[in-house]
């Protein structure tokens, strides 16, 4: 790779590399427990698998209504303020989930824990913005993605031995080291340095009068197709590896190699496609361009389903980097198109109401790939690259409308100033 190239992967400035610093140390933390969280639930808990499945159904849930209040307080007092605190809510309920013994407690705790992940994304996006500037916001957004990808892999790697020893202090200490990486995040964030932050003028009237994202319907209507869009999160973690096993003839371990097929194209593209991104036709194309990525994704995954092993495998490997495709120019375009258009005074709460649509493919996600499109098998992955397509092609003219409401907007504000 060219020293032209690798600098692009290096972060603005003194803040963006502390960004970049809170991501992996953030992101190693996860993967350790991401890869031994439901194993730590079932044997040192003591939950059932439907204990657990439920638990994190009402988790998600508490994200969903959790996230919307939560951007309008960080518009209110400070979004880094918010983001610090919240790292510190973070890491507290890990150390109670480390100890934690039954259905209740672990219930609340995830739920808990999932009222602070809500909020994390939005917030992340303003303070990104407030440390690089708007110039370098998108670049930054991508190289912490990757940065996340690369340490996601590092933590599930890191906590292999410990998974494998079995006892619950090695689970436990998996546990308390992703509390530590929170503290550690918090410290290092609490020290940069931001643009100045105007808090959103106090509300009046109702909670729903309050929440103007929620009043915004161009803006929803966008943020809508995206999270169409988003459901390539759920793809990735259930769809395939369930097809795998149950709708072709390809054998269960290429699950990992699909995984880390998607690994590296993130740590390897996500930079420099999100450049499409930067301005605000650029991230229009991305949308409609991630809706058409996955559609190719479905088709493949349909073909996989009808063909002998060692084509399946071929055409699950094509399917997975189409959707990795997809997976970059959806965050890519989503980072802009959030931001751009979101009112300056009330941007994390914009921006909660953008990212609604992750929390809903965690409730919806698992349902629908499970019960809807795998039941259907190779006509469910067509009908649902039909959707993709759909919700791509849909993306730019709603974004341009939305583009249109903004500048006429902002003239009769001008005016209405003179």
């Amino acid at each position: 790779m060219r020293g032209g190239a690798l600098r692009a992967y290096v972060p603005p400035g003194r803040a963006g590399r502390r960004l970049a610093l809170i991501s992996l140390v953030d992101s190693v933390g996860t993967g350790l427990f991401l890869a031994g969280s439901a194993v730590f639930a079932v044997l040192h808990v003591g939950l059932t698998t439907t204990q657990f499945g439920w638990a994190m159904s009402a988790a998600g849930l508490v994200g969903l209504l959790a996230g919307i209040p939560l951007g309008r307080l960080g518009d209110r007092i400070g979004p880094r303020r918010l983001l610090v605190a919240l790292q510190l809510w973070r890491a507290a309920w890990f150390c109670v989930l480390a100890f934690a013994d039954g259905i209740h407690v672990f219930t609340v705790t995830v739920c808990c824990l999932a009222l602070a992940e809500a909020a994390v994304s939005p917030l992340t996006q303003v303070v990104v913005a407030g440390a690089v500037g708007d110039e370098e916001r998108v670049r930054t957004m991508a190289i912490l993605r990757t940065l996340r990808n690369a340490g996601f892999s590092v933590g599930a790697l890191a906590a292999a031995p410990l998974l494998t020893a079995g006892t619950v202090w090695a689970f436990r200490s998996v546990v308390l080291v992703d509390a530590a990486s929170f503290v550690a995040a918090a410290l290092v964030l609490a020290r940069l340095r931001l643009a100045a932050h105007v808090p959103a003028p106090p509300s009046d009237g109702t909670l729903f009068k309050a929440l103007a994202g929620l009043r915004d319907l161009p803006y929803l209507t966008l943020a809508g197709l995206n999270s169409v869009l988003v459901l390539h999160m759920t793809l990735l973690s259930i769809g395939i590896p369930l097809w795998v096993v149950s709708g072709t003839d390809a054998p269960v371990g290429v699950v990992a190699v699909l995984t880390a097929v998607n690994t590296v194209l993130v740590v390897l593209l996500q930079v420099p496609l999100s450049r499409r991104a930067e301005k605000g036709a650029g991230s229009m194309r991305c949308l409609a361009l991630a809706g058409g990525a996955l559609a190719v994704c479905c088709v493949a995954l349909a073909g996989a389903g009808v063909v002998g092993r060692l084509p399946a495998i071929g055409l699950l490997v094509v399917a997975t980097a189409a959707m990795t495709l997809g997976e970059i120019l959806q965050s890519a375009g989503a980072w802009e198109l959030s931001y751009r258009h979101a009112p300056p005074e009330r941007r994390t709460e914009y921006l909660s109401v953008f990212n609604l649509g992750f929390s809903a493919q965690e409730i919806a996600g698992p349902v629908l790939f499970t019960g809807v499109v795998i039941a259907l098998g190779g006509w469910g992955w067509l009908a649902l690259g039909g959707v993709f397509a759909l919700a791509g092609a849909l993306a730019r003219p709603v974004a341009g409308r939305l583009a249109a409401v903004r500048a006429r907007t902002h003239i009769e504000s001008s005016l209405a100033e003179q």
